[in-house]
C-alpha cells in the first residue's frame, strides 16, 4: 500500500480536494509546510496531468518507508544542492558565458559526451586567474531552497550523505566542511602561477564514475540499492540514480524525470522529508 503525497509552493484547498477526487482517495493528512498525504487512494490516473495543470508536485510513496530506513543520500552539485552552474559563471566573468553555458546545456541534454563537453568548456577558461573561483563561490553559489533543512535532519538520522560532480573539487570540497557532507568527488581543474591552464587533472567524473562512487560506498557501507536516495538534474546523472531505490529528479531535464522515481519541480530539496515523514 501507498501513499500520495502532494506538495508545492502553495496547495490550494479546491486542487487537494480535486485530486483526492480524481485518485480515490478517502483522506487527507495535513504534512505541515504545504504538504499532504493522501491516503487509500485507488488510482493514479489523472493526477500527474492534473498536478502539472496546478503546478503541485506528487509522489506515490510506500506506507511501509521512514526516512531513517535509509542509510545514504548521493546528490549532484550544480542545479541541484546549489542553484548555478558553476562554470557557467567562472565563464561569466571571463565574458564567455553565452559559449559556455550553450556546451554545457547541451552536454546535460545528452547531446555531447560529457568528458569531452567539459575539456571544450574548461578549454576556454585558460588564463583566468584562481581568483575567479573564490569570487564564484563568495558572490553567486547559492544553496537551493531547503537544502541546510534537508541536510540537518539527514545529520539527525546519522544518514550519510554524498556530493558528486562533473564540476569541480573548488566548491565540492568548500561546500563539504561548510554543509558537514560526509563524501565528494568531483574534478580538479589545473592551476598554475595563479590562473587556470585549461586543463583538468585526472580522470573527468562522469555519469559513469558518479555511478561508480555510489556502488563502491553502498558496498563499503554494507547497504542495499533500496537504502539509497539520489538527486540529480542532467544527463550526468542518470546512471547514478539508477543505482538508487528511489532517485528525484530535481527541477531536471525531460530524460531525467522520465527516468525518475518522482520529480520536484516546484519544492525544494527538504520536499523530500515529506515524503517519508
Amino acid at each position: 500500500m501507498s501513499y500520495l503525497v502532494i506538495q508545492g509552493l502553495e496547495v490550494e484547498t479546491p486542487d487537494l480536494k480535486e485530486i483526492a477526487k480524481l485518485s480515490g482517495s478517502t483522506r487527507i493528512e495535513g504534512l505541515g509546510n504545504q504538504a499532504f498525504r493522501l491516503h487509500e487512494y485507488k488510482t493514479e490516473k489523472g493526477v500527474a496531468e492534473y498536478c502539472a495543470g496546478a503546478k503541485l508536485d506528487f509522489a506515490f510513496v510506500p506506507k511501509s518507508r521512514r526516512l531513517a530506513d535509509f542509510g545514504l543520500v548521493a546528490m549532484d552539485m550544480d542545479s541541484t544542492l546549489i542553484t548555478i552552474e558553476c562554470i557557467d559563471e567562472i565563464a561569466d566573468l571571463q565574458g564567455i558565458k553565452p559559449q559556455v553555458a550553450a556546451i554545457t546545456a547541451s552536454a546535460m541534454r545528452g547531446e555531447i559526451d560529457y568528458p569531452e563537453s567539459l575539456r571544450r568548456r574548461v578549454a576556454l577558461l585558460e588564463g583566468l586567474p584562481e581568483s575567479a573561483l573564490q569570487r564564484v563561490y563568495d558572490e553567486r553559489l547559492r544553496l537551493s531552497p531547503g537544502a541546510e533543512r534537508m541536510l540537518e535532519r539527514l545529520r539527525s538520522l546519522a544518514i550519510k550523505t554524498l556530493l558528486v560532480s562533473g564540476g569541480f573539487t573548488y566548491f565540492t570540497e568548500r561546500l563539504k566542511a561548510r554543509l558537514a557532507l560526509d563524501y565528494t568527488l568531483s574534478n580538479t581543474i589545473e592551476i598554475k602561477n595563479g590562473k587556470l591552464t585549461g586543463q583538468v587533472l585526472g580522470p573527468i567524473v562522469d555519469a559513469q564514475a558518479k555511478a561508480a562512487k555510489l556502488r563502491e560506498l553502498l558496498a563499503e557501507r554494507q547497504l542495499s540499492r533500496d537504502q539509497v536516495i539520489a538527486f540529480g538534474d542532467g544527463a550526468n546523472d542518470i546512471a547514478m540514480m539508477a543505482e538508487a531505490g528511489v532517485s528525484i529528479a530535481y527541477h531536471a531535464k525531460p530524460m531525467v524525470r522520465e527516468k525518475a522515481t518522482c520529480c520536484f519541480d516546484y519544492v525544494g530539496l527538504d520536499g523530500l522529508l515529506n515524503l517519508y515523514a
